[in-house]
């Protein structure tokens, strides 16, 4: 992503129509070097942070449209450079003429357009942001759910950085303590004993534990779980994705491979977004009707190679069979699967849950929805959800990742304390090494083609 410190503009809203649209500037000095740009606002002197209702003008003197300018001087602003907001009407003809105008204007001073995330990237540069806060930003526009966007919200807060900066400000102090004895070895003090220095660590250990599991229960606010449902033709996936979804999103018959080709749902439990994925039925190639089917079949194993949850479902009435047990036996070995009984209103099972060896076995009826909770719970529980009470942080895979690396540098921490001879020196460099993952969170130790991945992935404008 490119690093230069050159003024950049976009279009801030999103694409289409609306009542408002939003092109934003920003960079250094622009009230004081970019007299083209403020000639966009004829006759307007812009006062930070005063909204000015105004024309914005084209280069011969046309009106371009009518609205609202905001300027906010460095480094009170998003970005921590001065910021220029022209807020006109938001049809996309209108803000593409405003953009090319703003181009036009602030060409002497090397205007260029943003790439996506820019902005944000320079409020994590200019110290307007850490990096867990500007992930926070990007978290929040793409929140799926009510739950995931509270949760964004906190980490933006500063929330979340705060307890991951409390936690490498202990792992320091302990350091330092560490660090002070192998330098006056002759002191001959027992460290581990008189700095209760096993004690900190424990401390430190337990609060890492318990930010990791909000964090992994915040991930899946963020990201949810693919979840494909497979199964022989006429099982009644579709019906169970219409049960799920509460609306006739797949079409349901009587006739045997209706479902040709993926069809996606996103629905909430618990504020936990599931995507459900119904896949054509599965049968041997031979016996597909034609080559649509055959491809829907091809697809179908895709799918359930991709998912996080696989719920096979069979037919209640007939039980099991040899054809139930090949596809069975096609499954990854590495993903969960449930198997779902379906139209037990017919088969004259009871709703049940069954935890079995094999797989957890659930007998339920799609079209009665009947059973429809225990399937829900299950879900959940497979996600590894559970109702804390705890704020939760929207943490992405590389917080993840992060804190359990810290945990490990930790643990060894431990077990090289624990030792009868106290090999301090290892135990400083788990610690070391464990600050340094926190640290990575918030961006004090990020390499800059990791910053290049995590802002590309932004909106432009944003």
């Amino acid at each position: 992503m490119n690093l230069d410190s050159l003024p950049i503009v976009a279009i801030a809203t999103a694409p289409g129509r609306g009542g408002i649209g939003v092109v934003r500037i920003s960079g250094k000095n622009l009230g004081n070097v970019a007299a083209e740009i403020c000639a966009l606002v004829p006759g307007k002197t812009l006062q930070p942070r005063h909204a000015t209702y105004t024309r914005f003008v084209d280069a011969d003197g046309s009106t371009i449209d009518q609205g609202l300018a905001l300027y906010f001087k460095a480094p009170h602003s998003y970005t921590g450079e001065d910021v220029l907001e022209l807020q006109g009407h938001g049809g996309p003809v209108v803000m593409q003429l405003l953009l090319a105008r703003c181009l036009q204007a602030g060409s002497n001073i090397d205007l260029r357009l943003a790439q996506p995330g820019e902005f944000t990237q320079r409020a994590f540069l200019n110290d307007k942001l850490d990096l867990a806060q500007a992930e926070a930003v990007a978290d929040l526009i793409d929140a799926s759910t009510e739950a995931a966007a509270r949760s964004a919200s906190q980490s933006l807060s500063g929330v979340f950085s705060g307890i991951i900066r409390t936690l490498v400000e202990q792992v320091t102090n302990l350091r330092m303590l560490v660090e002070a004895t192998l330098d006056f070895p002759e002191e001959e003090i027992d460290f581990l004993e008189k700095s209760d220095a096993r004690g900190k660590l424990a401390v430190i250990r337990d609060t890492l534990q318990k930010v990791f599991r909000q964090s992994a229960q915040g991930a899946l606010l963020r990201d949810g779980l693919n979840i494909v449902l497979a199964g022989q033709p006429n099982v009644g996936k579709s019906s169970l994705l219409n049960a799920l979804a509460g609306a006739d999103i797949a079409i349901v018959t009587p006739i045997a491979g209706t479902t040709r080709d993926k069809v996606t749902e996103t629905i909430q439990i618990e504020g936990i977004p599931l995507n459900i994925i119904d896949t054509a039925g599965i049968r041997d190639v031979a016996e597909a009707i034609d080559e649509v089917e055959r491809i829907g079949i091809e697809r179908t194993w895709t799918a359930v190679a991709q998912a996080d949850v696989i719920i096979h479902l069979l037919d209640a009435c007939r039980g099991p069979t040899l054809a139930d047990e090949n596809i069975v036996a096609r499954f990854p070995a590495n993903i969960p699967v449930m198997r779902v009984w379906n139209k037990i209103d017919l088969s004259g099972h009871k709703p049940a849950i069954d935890r079995l060896v094999d797989a957890t076995h659930i007998y339920l009826s799609a079209t009665n929805q009947l059973g429809m909770e225990l399937l829900r719970e299950e879900l959940l529980r497979l996600a590894g959800w559970q109702q804390t009470g705890e704020s939760l942080y929207l943490a992405r895979e590389r917080h993840l990742v992060a804190l359990a690396a810290a945990q490990t540098h930790l643990q060894l921490a431990a077990e090289h304390a624990a030792l009868s001879d106290h090999a301090l020196d290892l135990f400083a460099e788990e610690l070391r090494l464990a600050q340094e993952q926190l640290s990575s969170i918030t961006g004090a130790f990020t390499p800059d083609d990791l910053l290049g991945v995590i802002f590309s992935r932004f909106c432009i404008g944003k």
